[in-house]
């Protein structure tokens, strides 16, 4: 969630015909070695996981930040978004289409197994069987044999050549995905309970759970350096412990009592004093989040034309520069389409963008022409998670949706944010609702298939438009990078018409660090870069 343009590593090699990285660092380490003599436990804020650590099935960033401290991809992305290798050694195609990959022989799993060929295709299949449920299930839907309604054990796409060597026949945009965590690779054990294996996951990374019990819920999670881990990155401290907080603000107060080593994120009420409290130890830089404002699509009053016209209404009575100067103190962006412009294939210039600018007095003119076809009734609730850091720009827009559009509006609190994200899978939510998205991998297409084709697993807006499908099916089969950006971009026009969400802002990356660690930096995609921070 989601910078001025990171160009796709593998997307304009593969435009060329063929495709074949080779291994390096961001910081020209070799091996799991230590990175410095800054040893110990680093402490970081997070909130707790929805559901149990399984790559394929973890869609939220709590447990992401976890999925990803335990697993090493077939490649990963530096600190600019720039892909590298991780187990893969090369990744080739002569036609865009089937792609060889082989794997480094000597990367293992914690429990000291080796990671194989078929280690990653049985978790593909795995994640991509619809009777899995697997909540990651779309991001296989461009591998040959894919089906999102029929359990298909094995997709046909998939083959393995030998022990450290396999195919996959999927579309030319297949590469620049690879570093998400759905593609992360499972040992054995972990097919026979996933459930059981989800609460005490085995990776291959640069961490490991700290033994039976390391996942405390609600209160932390903790790992330690995963000593096997022989890749190309290197791990500076001694593990690292999530610590899980009912709001931002406690978690920022331990971090100014020098009780959280990282905090990734400042709770609104302290935009104004954080950089004063923190000095140099203050972060605020671009980020590849967005925020945004979704509507249900099967919400009463928001369908049809009638919803077209009150969602741009709505869109359209919110100053969101006011919000962001008083709020955020400035260090939010305007959104200006539904990607971040940090990722290829961003554009501020699309037909439709002037539904994301202030007009009060269309505003309420569209809000009229919508009564007249059913009148509004009632007081309008934008819900929210009390325990995260959004309550009061919510207010704000409540505020707002009130003062320009004449009607009755009011926050809609949710005491967690996994109680939060339940009624929004469940389509119970009953309003527009707070939503957003961080980057999977620095590329347009997945701040829109995630979000908004139809089924996909993140679209909880429920939105379905054939049309919208078929130009992101076309995007993902184009093998040309301009002319795919060109499709991603109607797509968007399509959305800003629609308007199944109302982009408000790219969130800034604001947050800081302790006292008693180093050498901390935030990546492309907002989070904090774990292994590089180091004890004081």
């Amino acid at each position: 969630m989601k910078r001025s343009r990171i160009g796709y590593t593998f997307i304009a090699l593969a435009a060329a015909g063929a495709l074949a990285l080779s291994g390096c660092s961001s910081n020209g380490g070799e091996g799991g070695g230590d990175a410095g003599s800054g040893g110990g436990i680093i402490t970081v804020n997070n909130t707790e996981p929805q559901k149990g650590l399984v790559p394929a099935d973890t869609t939220e960033v709590g447990g992401g930040k976890v999925v990803d401290a335990l697993w090493e991809g077939l490649v990963y992305y530096d600190i600019d978004g720039k892909t590298q290798m991780g187990v893969a050694e090369s990744i080739e195609s002569d036609d865009n289409t089937t792609w060889t990959i082989t794997l480094r022989e000597d990367a293992v799993f914690s429990d000291g197994t080796p990671v194989m060929a078929k280690n990653f295709v049985d978790a593909w299949n795995y994640a991509a069987n619809v009777d899995n449920a697997m909540g990651n299930q779309y991001f296989f839907s461009t591998i040959e044999g894919f089906s999102e309604t029929e359990p298909v054990e094995e997709m046909s796409g998939l083959k393995i050549v030998d022990d450290y060597t396999f195919t996959v026949k999927a579309t030319p945009d297949f590469p620049d995905r690879l570093g998400y965590s759905a593609y992360y690779p499972l040992p054995d054990v972990a097919f026979e309970d996933m459930e059981a294996f989800g609460q005490n996951p085995i990776g291959n990374g640069l961490y490991q759970m700290d033994g039976e019990g390391a996942w405390k819920h609600n209160e932390s999670i903790s790992l330690v350096k995963n000593e096997s881990y022989v890749g190309p990155r290197e791990v500076a401290n001694d593990g690292v412990e999530f610590k899980i907080y009912a709001s931002l603000d406690a978690a920022y107060t331990d971090l100014l009592g020098n009780n959280l080593d990282v905090l990734d994120q400042i709770p609104d009420t302290s935009f104004a004093v954080f950089q004063d409290e923190l000095g140099d130890r203050a972060i605020n830089q671009a980020g590849a989040l967005t925020t945004t404002l979704a509507i249900s699509e099967n919400l009463e009053h928001f369908s049809g034309e009638e919803g077209k016209l009150r969602r741009a209404a709505l869109s359209m009575a919110l100053d969101r520069e006011e919000i962001i100067d008083v709020i955020f103190e400035g260090t939010n962006v305007p959104a200006k389409d539904f990607t971040s412009p940090v990722v290829d294939g961003y554009a501020e210039d699309l037909e439709g963008a002037e539904k994301l600018e202030f007009n009060a007095d269309e505003a309420k003119k569209l809000w009229a022409e919508a009564d007249a076809m059913s009148p509004f009734e009632g007081t309008l609730e934008v819900a929210t998670n009390s325990d995260g850091p959004h309550q009061v720009w919510v207010e704000a827009v409540a505020n707002q949706w009130a003062n320009n559009l004449d009607i009755e509006a009011a926050p809609k609190l949710y005491p967690t944010f996994q109680a939060f994200l339940d009624d929004r899978e469940a389509d119970v939510v009953g309003g527009p609702f707070r939503a957003g998205w961080q980057g999977d991998y620095p590329g347009a297409y997945n701040y829109l298939q995630p979000l908004y084709y139809t089924g996909a697993s993140s679209n909880h807006g429920f939105y379905a438009n054939p049309e919208f499908d078929a130009l992101l099916d076309e995007a993902a089969a184009e093998s040309d990078h301009d002319a795919r950006i060109e499709k991603l971009n109607d797509a968007q026009e399509m959305l800003l018409e629609d308007m199944p969400s109302i982009p408000l802002w790219y969130q800034g990356t604001t947050g800081g660090h302790s006292e008693g660690v180093d050498n901390v930096a935030f990546g492309w995609n907002s989070v904090p870069l774990f292994n590089e921070i180091t004890k004081n």
